[in-house]
């Protein structure tokens, strides 16, 4: 059995986060392994534990969370299936949005409140140093300055290895690079909104990694008679996976994080690593969005 086989997420290829830390380029976001609005328990907290594990198994080697999911939910969880942790796995988790009730996200950037988002998320995930922490939300209350350098004050402290930004503009990396390295940033960006693709350009001219999330439009990509229903159904795919192939073609800096609290919708997304799509294809499809 080959590895691409047995682990069809290292068919994806790999990047090497702050230039050091390798994963392979289609992981798993955790953000669904919760109830209903991302807020409260999953319905089947046995089910979430078995897509970790499962994600892990077939070559995951990123797996993407946060503080706000639940909140506190999914780190746990992530706890609670991986440890001990495997050296390959990278657990990237963020904070700086809190949580008032189910689909309410309000950022607080104060940098007491981050440093204590670090110290407690280092606590429920059971890590001495979190390789990839990133500021959830830049606070427009607080200066980014502020923010970007506590966390680079605990990167210095040893307990991140790596900091990220989320739905941040080219300008907002640029003044964050001022105070501390940036590894990574994560915005919305999938084949129908490609608002983000000044951002996808200068993290791939510039060695960072670029996380799409919502990859898959919150399943609009993925359905039946959809955009890409058709062009999937002729390359043999489900319009979920041609979605991720597409992503992984698009950028060499593209690191798709597809969710799901399923172990069968979980398999069918890593196997969007194997599909090939040659140059024409990839136009093609943008063309189509």
């Amino acid at each position: 059995m080959t590895q691409s086989t047995a682990r069809p997420a290292a068919a994806a290829g790999t990047f090497d986060v702050g230039g050091e830390l390798t994963v392979n380029r289609l992981g798993y976001g955790a953000m669904q392994l919760t109830g209903p609005g991302i807020w409260g328990d999953p319905s089947d907290p046995a089910e979430a534990v078995r897509v970790l594990r499962r994600a892990v198994e077939l070559g995951v080697t990123l797996i993407d969370t946060a503080d706000a999911y639940g909140p506190f939910v999914s780190e746990d969880l992530i706890a609670q299936a991986l440890r001990p942790y495997s050296d390959e796995l990278l657990i990237a988790t963020k904070g700086g949005l809190t949580r008032h009730g189910p689909d309410i996200w309000l950022p607080v950037g104060r940098p007491e409140y981050l440093r204590q988002c670090v110290e407690m998320s280092l606590r429920r995930l059971g890590l001495e140093r979190i390789g990839l922490y990133q500021l959830h939300r830049i606070d427009p209350q607080v200066p980014l300055e502020d923010q970007v350098g506590v966390l680079d004050e605990m990167r210095r402290e040893g307990k991140i290895a790596h900091i990220g930004l989320s739905e941040v503009g080219v300008a907002q990396i640029e003044a964050a690079q001022a105070v501390t390295s940036i590894a990574t940033v994560q915005n919305l960006y999938n084949l129908t909104n490609r608002a983000s693709q000044d951002v996808l350009d200068y993290c791939e001219r510039h060695g960072l990694g670029f996380i799409p999330w919502f990859p898959l439009a919150t399943g609009e990509l993925a359905q039946p008679g959809g955009v890409l229903a058709a062009a999937a159904a002729e390359h043999g795919s489900s319009p979920a996976q041609l979605a991720l192939a597409w992503l992984l073609h698009r950028s060499p800096a593209a690191l798709p994080i597809p969710g799901t609290s399923s172990t069968g919708h979980l398999e069918e997304n890593l196997d969007a690593a194997r599909i090939s799509l040659s140059d024409a294809e990839v136009d093609r499809l943008t063309a189509l969005a």
